[in-house]
């Protein structure tokens, strides 16, 4: 009896759900990494096309990084183009669906703007 009571550790029964909740946490992590590094991408696009002196220009210029950049998400047509002064502002919002189990997506949600 007192041996069981300094006995101490996780069961295997245990053991296999932690192994579980980490490998589907890799897998959702695995699919959500792309995103945010298509985000950048987008960003950078951004920022490259508020160069452009029109709208079409603007959306012209993003086209061309997007395609060189294997941008997916958004193309030229979605980009919100401003002026505040002086400088063009471009802006954008899309969303991602990452599909977990069954009826469950996780939703991203990206938006920015051009400095």
């Amino acid at each position: 009896m007192n041996l069981k009571r300094q006995q101490k550790g996780m069961t295997f029964v245990g053991l296999l759900i932690v192994g579980v909740v980490i490998v589907y946490s890799g897998v959702v992590l695995a699919q959500v990494a792309p995103t945010y590094i298509e985000y950048m991408a987008v960003q950078k696009a951004v920022q490259k096309a508020a160069a452009g002196t029109t709208v079409a220009d603007v959306r012209n210029l993003f086209d061309k990084a997007a395609q060189i950049d294997d941008i997916r998400s958004i193309a030229g047509k979605d980009l919100t183009v401003g002026k505040a002064g002086d400088r063009v502002v471009v802006s954008f919002a899309y969303t991602r669906e990452i599909h977990l189990a069954g009826p469950a997506h996780l939703v991203m949600k990206y938006e920015g703007q051009s400095k």
